[in-house]
């Protein structure tokens, strides 16, 4: 498998529109780092309320171009890299006015998804926003399973949304084996490490079901909620980001749903050396 934090013949990095923090300008440590990617040249602009949503967080927001193979990248960065970064300016403006500290990448590539996928690991990103509009943010509903740890999640819910007022319900779907009491005490836990974080804890509520259609289920409960909140399951990032089942969940529930990323392993072997 390529490394996907190694570019690929056909994309440029570096000199696609920004460069990755170096040591003296890492994003502040209290802020979560979310992937905001958007097909600019084809039209796809901040979605309305993406602002609120993302108010307190550090965003990288990335703005591609997918090109056919026969054109190469230099020859479209040429002839439409100008207009792209002042599009990029502009949704960077509206999401620094309402307090949000902001990144911009442009890249002109051949591979969508290896190319998000080297972001989340060039900015160590916490989550990646699947965009669709919202009219406010005052409820979110978080799925939360075993797949991301739980002060991964603690991390990215109380960052954007400690303080705010939002209301927040921590969302299980009974597995096989598992018990109401194993998933609550799962559940109060995440609640803990909210509050921890400065999240109200009257604020957070807890719901636990089963049933044989997850995805159906995140949705639906997703349309008493202004954006839903999942962790990634697919060892691929990209598969899971831009496949199922978080585009699924996004294009039923039609709100923004934020993937909240795994630690990468070379993450983890770097901190032990």
């Amino acid at each position: 498998m390529t490394d996907p934090r190694t570019p690929t013949d056909e994309e440029q990095p570096p000199t696609d529109g920004g460069e990755a923090p170096t040591d003296e300008e890492q994003p502040p440590t209290d802020r979560p780092t979310v992937l905001v990617p958007l097909e600019v040249l084809e039209g796809e602009s901040l979605p309305n309320g993406t602002p609120d949503l993302l108010a307190n967080a550090h965003v990288v927001l990335l703005g591609y171009h997918v090109l056919p193979e026969q054109t190469a990248t230099e020859q479209a960065r040429e002839q439409f890299g100008e207009t792209a970064m002042s599009k990029l300016g502009e949704f960077a403006g509206a999401l620094e006015a309402v307090g949000a500290t902001v990144e911009k990448r442009l890249v002109f590539t051949h591979d969508k998804q290896t190319t998000v996928d080297r972001l989340i690991y060039e900015y160590d990103c916490l989550a990646v926003l699947v965009p669709n509009s919202a009219e406010r943010v005052e409820s979110v509903l978080v799925a939360v399973r075993g797949t991301v740890s739980v002060d991964r999640i603690a991390r990215l819910v109380a960052g954007l949304f400690a303080g705010t007022g939002t209301a927040v319900t921590l969302y299980h779907v009974l597995g096989e084996g598992e018990t109401d009491a194993d998933v609550e005490t799962l559940l109060n836990g995440v609640r803990s490490k909210l509050v921890e974080r400065g999240m109200d804890e009257d604020a957070v509520e807890i719901l636990i079901e089963g049933t044989e259609a997850p995805v159906d289920a995140i949705a639906g409960h997703g349309e008493a909620h202004d954006a839903v909140i999942m962790g990634e399951t697919n060892p691929s990032v990209t598969t899971f980001i831009f496949g199922m089942p978080a585009e699924q969940v996004a294009e039923r529930f039609l709100g923004p749903v934020l993937v909240v990323q795994r630690e990468r392993p070379d993450a983890t072997d770097a901190s032990a050396e």
